[in-house]
């Protein structure tokens, strides 16, 4: 008795069979974003998914003469941004303090005024990629990208913290200085934090009180902080400063208000918000234009 023999026209085709997976394969593996077109913008905003910066046609941003009380640290930013752009050695910059102070706010106009200057001497711009806090664990393969650019590029994470179960500040750390490959030359990273040391005190305190070694446990979390060569604090401002922020947001926009109307509101506004700031200041601002007719433009 011979065995039964699998009928040729049943037989599997095994070579289909292997396109199909492997198409399967591809559809589920993130796309590789290869030969990105970094001339086509000075602005992008890195997406994890499909791991491609997205150019930004206008970026939202306030002109560098309406930040006020913030001088000293928006001169030594935007000169550690200038040799960052001639090719010249600039440190990470850790943008930390007082909630709506102008922090990301400087960032974008440090950005600007220094891509102004490269333009008058014909030079190629500085680029802008932001990336967000959720997406920190993706940064080396937006570093993989740039590193063969031959563009110079700003990294800005805004509102960058980490919390107690959060482990991706290990790989932030590598990729800013502790890696095999390190940060590209032509890359530097810039953040903005409300704290100093990026990590909640009892996260430390927690780590200080079930270590063996309380001390070494506690180093480990303040030194990301330290990768960041640039500590540039930023405090509450005084009620001058304050009203000289409202001052400048009126004239730049022209809007028509007796002057001690305004000082009389403004002062109002800031008591009602229990804080005064230049984002303060600018919702004043915004609620003066709303009630007088007046649309805010530029």
């Amino acid at each position: 008795m011979t065995a039964p023999t699998q009928n040729a026209t049943n037989a599997p085709d095994f070579g289909l069979l292997l396109a199909r997976i492997a198409d399967a394969l591809d559809r589920l593996a993130p796309a590789r974003a290869t030969n990105v077109d970094f001339a086509i913008a000075d602005a992008f905003v890195w997406h994890a998914d499909p791991g491609r910066p997205e150019p930004v046609a206008k970026v939202n941003r306030v002109e560098m003469g309406l930040l006020k009380g913030i001088d000293r640290t928006r001169d030594v930013l935007v000169d550690n941004t200038t040799r960052f752009a001639n090719g010249l050695p600039a440190n990470n910059a850790l943008l930390w303090g007082a909630r709506g102070m102008g922090k990301s706010s400087l960032v974008k106009a440090a950005h600007a005024a220094v891509n102004a200057e490269l333009a008058k001497d014909g030079k190629a711009p500085l680029k802008l990629v932001e990336i967000h806090r959720e997406d920190i664990e993706t940064l080396p393969a937006l570093m993989a990208l740039m590193r063969s650019s031959p563009f110079r590029f700003i990294v800005f994470c805004d509102d960058l913290s980490f919390d107690a179960d959060d482990t991706s500040y290990k790989s932030l750390k590598a990729v800013l200085e502790g890696g095999i490959e390190g940060r590209p030359e032509n890359v530097i990273f810039y953040a903005t934090s409300n704290r100093r040391h990026l990590l909640p005190r009892d996260m430390m305190e927690n780590e200080r009180s079930t270590a063996i070694n309380p001390g070494e446990a506690v180093e480990e979390k303040v030194s990301l902080s330290d990768r960041f060569g640039l500590w540039l604090g930023f405090h509450k401002c005084s009620q001058d400063e304050y009203l000289a922020m409202v001052n400048g947001y009126i004239a730049h926009f022209g809007i028509p208000i007796d002057a001690d109307e305004l000082r009389r509101e403004a002062l109002e506004w800031a008591t009602t918000r229990g804080a005064r700031s230049g984002r303060t200041a600018f919702q004043f601002v915004q609620d003066v234009a709303g009630r007088l007719g007046v649309p805010l433009k530029g």
